[in-house]
């Protein structure tokens, strides 16, 4: 049984409703796909995911502004109630200060806490409205779904059918477009590829950000229309650029002793000061070059690549989401929220610098 099927059922029934999946049909059900805990209706789609399903069954709800109050000392003609330990005291609300919370949850549920200058972006508007305005016939929704409950949410578009370059790479362009109510990112619109084989995200250009649109959730914050037709254009140039750094990846030749050189620089053995690691954090260490040298070895998700930088970020890429230890979520969610943050891009524009370095010091 695997780390994801000894997960909470919580958690499966929150995967199973609170995201839709789209184009099973030619890319397969997604691993946390439990007949048992769908409902009424299943959240996976042969093909794209209607503009519609998104609305009703994820956005249906608002983020609301409520007031924040404190507990103040009281006198017994001015309490409200008594606190733990038994004294009277009184709430007290905090200027410029202010609850989000979801408009469909009765237990006062708070995603996020921010001053009054933090403006709310509504799903339905930032993410649904704006994408479904631009789709055309060659973009649909491939997914969309929420996480943290309800404070992160993501929409992502794609093109049907997948591309494969002549190494062999099988992906799928996509834009993400994602907001928050709890502060953790700015509505974000942004180029994104899937690894079609393993459906690893990955970067499309290692030495730099990207292509993004953000919006800030401040005060009178808007999604200017020529923006949001700059984002959709990402999906189009990103078959282009990531085909372009495949065969660029594939050219670098990468021996045995470099891959080892890499291995050694991307998790050492020694600690910031150079010391020697010892117990668990050498152990840790030990284990994760182990799973590197299978993955470059015998992975048949980055193996077809063995011998060159290509292999390399797809060995960090794949250790990234599918062997780094998870705790405290799902690793399905815990991708979608790197995803969504862009930690994957970072990784892969690490572990390239860190090749690179290598590379020019033998």
């Amino acid at each position: 049984m695997s780390k994801e099927d000894t997960m909470s059922k919580e958690t499966l029934t929150h995967l199973n409703t609170q995201t839709l999946i789209g184009h099973t049909a030619s890319r397969g059900t997604a691993w946390h796909y439990r007949a048992e805990l769908q409902g009424a209706e299943s959240n996976h789609y042969r093909g794209e995911v209607p503009v519609a399903d998104v609305a009703r069954r994820l956005f249906d709800w608002e983020a609301l502004s409520r007031p924040i109050a404190v507990e103040r000392p009281a006198e017994v003609t001015t309490m409200t109630h008594l606190d733990a330990n038994g004294s009277p005291v009184r709430w007290v609300t905090v200027e410029g200060r202010q609850a989000i919370v979801r408009s469909d949850r009765s237990d006062g549920h708070v995603m996020g806490i921010f001053t009054d200058a933090y403006q709310p972006h509504p799903y339905r508007t930032w993410l649904l409205e704006t994408v479904a305005n631009l789709l055309d016939d060659d973009l649909a929704i491939s997914s969309a779904g929420l996480l943290r409950d309800g404070a992160v949410a993501w929409v992502e578009v794609s093109i049907p059918e997948a591309i494969t370059t002549p190494e062999g790479v099988e992906f799928r362009p996509n834009l993400l477009a994602t907001t928050a109510f709890d502060g953790s990112l700015a509505t974000t619109y942004k180029r994104t590829v899937t690894d079609v084989v393993c459906d690893n995200t990955r970067a499309v250009a290692l030495a730099e950000s990207g292509a993004t649109v953000r919006v800030k959730h401040s005060r009178n914050s808007t999604i200017r229309l020529a923006d949001a037709r700059t984002a959709l254009a990402m999906v189009y140039d990103t078959a282009d650029a990531f085909s372009a750094q495949v065969h660029s990846l594939c050219q670098v030749p990468v021996s045995e002793s470099t891959f080892g050189a890499f291995v050694d620089a991307w998790v050492p053995r020694t600690d910031s000061r150079g010391d020697p690691l010892a117990g668990r954090s050498l152990t840790a260490a030990n284990s994760k070059r182990d799973v590197l040298h299978t993955l470059w070895n015998s992975d048949p998700r980055v193996a077809p690549w063995h011998g060159t930088a290509h292999g390399v970020i797809q060995a960090v890429n794949t250790y990234e989401h599918h062997s780094r230890a998870v705790r405290g979520a799902s690793r399905a969610e815990r991708n979608m929220l790197r995803s969504v943050t862009g930690d994957f891009d970072k990784f892969d524009s690490a572990a390239h610098t860190t090749l690179t370095q290598v590379i020019a010091a033998r």
